[in-house]
């Protein structure tokens, strides 16, 4: 009795303590708050501006739609159906070969990929396509690997290229054969798995899922070059909301014949939709405003009736399903954003506002081809926040200021599949060695590829 009475008031003195800890380094750091220091005061400014961007920019048009894109692969893709592409037991060619390719049809950063990532991963993929899958995502995105060959040189966009897949592939088998021993307890749980009988037929659900993915897609289509006024892609761009609209009435259309919700109730919110739109377009002055109130609506809408949906319980499933991953995926998110923003600063559309951590230090510490200059691009690229696209012109301008080839090319491939808000949501789905792995694979490989890229170019 004693022994238990001793133990629990070490546990009870244990957690005190941790409480006394946190109060103390809370009160020394509002103690010391340097308010009077320009460089701190531009950090909050640079956090703030970038808190304000991601919400207008990215949460709406891009988090959102992928969240319900999980929420599909969580409740209408059969878990026999992962498992058999990407579980544990599969096909090694198969799997990997659909996983490294992936980005070239999702245009997403390394955020958006996440709930995408979560779904697989908690569905019974294997931890290497899972995380082929999470690197390829942003890393192999059609549109960047086009802007990088449109921008900084065919040599800088073939490199590019041929790096994220190998990468993705090479990472994925690394990290496999780190956790063996995990993932051969993995493939004796699948070896006798049998999953239950689908709803529907599998080309139904794709055909909903991809639908939804256009919509991603569409809705996110980045600027063509600055001058180009006649390629496909700037016609893409050009009428991106037109195209984003058409796939919103096959979506439509979908709801009604693959998943039976009232044709009434999906008229009801396509006219919704589209008013909100036409109303928009009127009455808002930005530009970019003006696609996140019809998207809004039209999520709201898609959310009301599924959840009121009494046939059929998928539905709703989806809906909810779609909830979890926001809840546990934006709280971490939203830390991230913030914490990069003040040490790294933020930079979007023609504006740069520095961190704590000044950018003329980065802008030094990359120039010619050593391994430092290499380790230091890869490793704070790694922790730096790029929006789809933006890292290209990132890029060019630390180009301009000195930046060496090498390390240039280690940045892209580190950069657009990493970020601190990225590392904090996959060590809530992996856990902390598993991301440490990850992380350290990434930054290792980006490393030796630009010294390898930097010697010969």
């Amino acid at each position: 009795m004693r022994v238990f009475y001793c133990k629990k008031v070490k546990m009870e003195t244990k957690k005190e303590l941790k409480y006394l800890g946190w109060m103390v380094l809370i009160f020394v750091l509002i103690f010391f708050l340097p308010i009077s220091s320009e460089r701190f005061m531009t950090a909050i400014e640079a956090t703030l501006d970038l808190s304000k961007w991601y919400a207008q920019e990215h949460v709406i048009l891009c988090l959102l739609p992928a969240f319900f894109i999980a929420g599909v692969i969580a409740v209408f893709i059969s878990q026999g159906s992962v498992i058999r592409y990407f579980g544990a037991n599969a096909n090694k060619w198969l799997s990997y070969t659909v996983a490294s390719v992936s980005g070239a049809i999702l245009a997403v950063c390394s955020c958006t990929i996440l709930p995408l990532f979560t779904s697989i991963y908690k569905r019974g993929a294997g931890l290497g396509p899972a995380v082929a899958f999470l690197y390829s995502g942003p890393a192999i995105s059609i549109l960047s690997i086009i802007l990088t060959w449109n921008i900084l040189g065919t040599e800088m966009g073939v490199a590019r290229m041929t790096g994220a897949i190998l990468f993705s592939v090479i990472i994925g088998l690394a990290m496999a054969f780190i956790f063996r021993k995990e993932e051969k307890v993995k493939q004796e749980e699948q070896m006798n798995f049998e999953a239950p009988p689908s709803k529907r037929p599998i080309s139904q659900t794709m055909f909903h899922f991809f639908t939804l993915v256009l919509i991603l897609v569409t809705a996110n289509w980045g600027a063509p070059a600055s001058g180009d006024t006649s390629s496909l892609w700037f016609y893409l761009f050009t009428y991106k909301w037109y195209i984003t609209g058409f796939f919103g009435l096959i979506l439509a259309w979908s709801l009604i014949k693959i998943l039976k919700i009232k044709w009434q109730w999906v008229l009801i919110a396509v006219a919704a939709t589209t008013l909100s739109a036409l109303l928009s377009n009127q009455f808002i002055r930005n530009p970019k405003m003006v696609p996140l109130v019809p998207m809004v609506v039209g999520i709201a809408a898609l959310s009301v009736m599924t959840l009121l949906d009494k046939k059929n319980e998928e539905n709703r499933e989806w809906t909810l399903s779609a909830w979890g991953f926001a809840k546990q995926i934006m709280p971490l998110l939203a830390i991230g954003v913030v914490t990069a923003g003040f040490l790294l600063g933020s930079t979007h559309d023609n504006v740069a506002i520095p961190g704590v951590v000044p950018n003329e230090w980065i802008e030094w510490a990359v120039g010619g081809n050593s391994f430092f200059s290499n380790f230091f691009a890869s490793f704070t690229g790694a922790f730096m926040y790029f929006a789809t696209l933006t890292e290209v012109p990132i890029v060019q301008g630390l180009l301009a200021s000195g930046m060496g080839k090498g390390p240039a090319l280690a940045l892209l491939l580190s950069g657009p599949s990493l970020s601190l808000p990225n590392m904090l949501v996959i060590r809530g789905v992996m856990g902390t060695k598993k991301t440490i792995a990850y992380v350290a694979l990434v930054v290792i490989m980006a490393t030796f590829s630009g010294l390898v890229y930097g010697s010969l170019f």
